[in-house]
């Protein structure tokens, strides 16, 4: 008998908010495009099919030019947000892909140093529009392919105001690079407006993400959403039998009851004495894995300061199969982060500005963008795919195994392996808040 899977859920929604700085109502006499003829394909991809290969790009995989970039903006980011005063204690939960993800669609109608500024915040100052463009059709392609094994599911959405004109070829590359589909929403109704945006919000995070987007301004034009749903099965599950109550320690003053999931298994472990840090990786089944960082009691703040793509790289070569005592907590939460202040902190400034130039979207007005929303969801637990009819049968080594146990502050990265992308970042820092 099989029973139904749950699995690990990760989602995410981030929704940058584009206000005119001086609304007019719409003209006839200027070429653009009105989104109300979209048909129902509209969004379908141009290229290929998902189980078509992807045409070569110079020799060089398109996505693997921007993983180290998208690697730095997000330890980057992290260090911004765990750095927030209101972060302290708290759990902290983001997708570093989604959100430059969000920032490349957001650039596609940017021109001058709107531009520059973004691209340099992300990183991609060397690169061109096109490479940043091809780099993330490839990744939305490459995501794509292994949904026998999970489901990994990402895009954007275009809400535009009715009867705005935007410019044609935005639509097409917000389309064609970032599988985005457009439609039409009326602002001037601020509820009815956010009540359609969380609709389809919730529509592509499998109702995980359902009230997201509140108080819109009555002046916004546009909203670009980007959205990622990861649901991933344990390579190896664990023994729900085996789920015990036990204590986290949340702080020095503070220590919770959590469910600790159990397994004795082969991982691949490493202790870095440096650090002072154990790093653990936990396979799904396909191409994604969880790498676990879990630093010495009292040196969370230290590893936080530091934390790069080399200590990624460094772990990652140094990594070895060893047999592991893995305890786990079960956990799901939830983390909202508004983002304007911290992207201007990281350069992007001219954007949320009155000198933003986004013509390169709308000729129509002047639009800035007002606010960028990001909010990520994440859920684990034993189950993956349960079937009674499956047995597996681990060969383990004599030697004693490795002790790991989750029962106080550890950092989270859930890893698509062939291309190195950062999934998801996060910190669990109150596995039951």
């Amino acid at each position: 008998m099989v029973k139904k899977m749950r699995g690990n859920i990760f989602c995410c929604a981030i929704a940058a908010l584009l206000v005119a700085t001086a609304w007019a109502a719409p003209h006839d006499g200027h070429e653009g495009h009105d989104h109300g003829s979209h048909t129902a394909d509209h969004h379908h991809h141009l290229h290929h099919g998902k189980d078509e290969p992807h045409p070569s790009h110079k020799g060089v995989d398109a996505c693997h030019l921007l993983a180290p970039h998208n690697a730095d903006f997000a330890f980057s980011l992290y260090k911004k947000l765990a750095s927030n005063p209101d972060a302290q204690g708290k759990n902290i939960f983001f997708s570093p892909v989604g959100i430059s993800m969000a920032l490349s669609l957001l650039a596609v109608g940017a021109k001058g140093s709107t531009l520059s500024q973004i691209y340099s915040g992300l990183g991609y100052s060397a690169l061109t529009p096109e490479q940043v463009n091809e780099g993330y059709e490839h990744l939305l392609h490459m995501l794509g392919h292994s949904q026998d094994a999970m489901q990994l599911e990402a895009g954007a959405g275009v809400a535009i105001r009715d009867g705005f004109k935007v410019v044609d070829q935005f639509l097409k590359d917000a389309q064609h690079y970032y599988n985005s589909e457009a439609f039409g929403v009326d602002f001037s109704k601020p509820e009815i407006a956010a009540a359609e945006i969380n609709k389809f919000i919730a529509r592509k995070t499998h109702d995980k993400i359902t009230n997201m987007v509140k108080d819109l301004d009555a002046d916004t034009v546009m909203m670009l959403i980007n959205y990622m749903y990861f649901r991933g099965k344990w390579e190896k599950q664990f023994d729900a039998k085996l789920t015990h109550k036990a204590d986290f320690k949340v702080d020095q003053d503070t220590t919770v009851q959590v469910d600790m999931m159990k397994r004795t298994g082969r991982y691949d472990i490493y202790q870095d004495p440096v650090n002072q840090t154990t790093v653990l990786m936990v396979p799904y089944k396909g191409n994604t894995s969880m790498l676990i960082v879990l630093p010495n009691d009292g040196k969370m703040k230290e590893l936080e300061e530091s934390i790069c793509r080399h200590h990624l790289k460094n772990w990652h070569d140094k990594l070895f199969r060893s047999s592991v005592d893995l305890f786990m907590p079960k956990f799901s939460i939830s983390a909202t982060s508004k983002l304007d202040d911290i992207l201007m902190d990281m350069g992007m400034t001219d954007a949320f500005d009155y000198k933003a130039d986004f013509s390169g979207m709308t000729e129509e007005v002047k639009v800035r963008v007002s606010r960028v929303l990001h909010q990520a969801v994440m859920s684990v637990d034993e189950k993956g795919t349960e079937a009674a009819a499956i047995t597996t049968i681990e060969i383990m080594p004599m030697s004693l195994p490795h002790t790991v146990i989750l029962n106080r502050p550890f950092l989270v990265l859930i890893v698509e392996d062939s291309t190195m992308s950062i999934l998801f970042m996060g910190k669990i820092t109150n596995p039951t808040a």
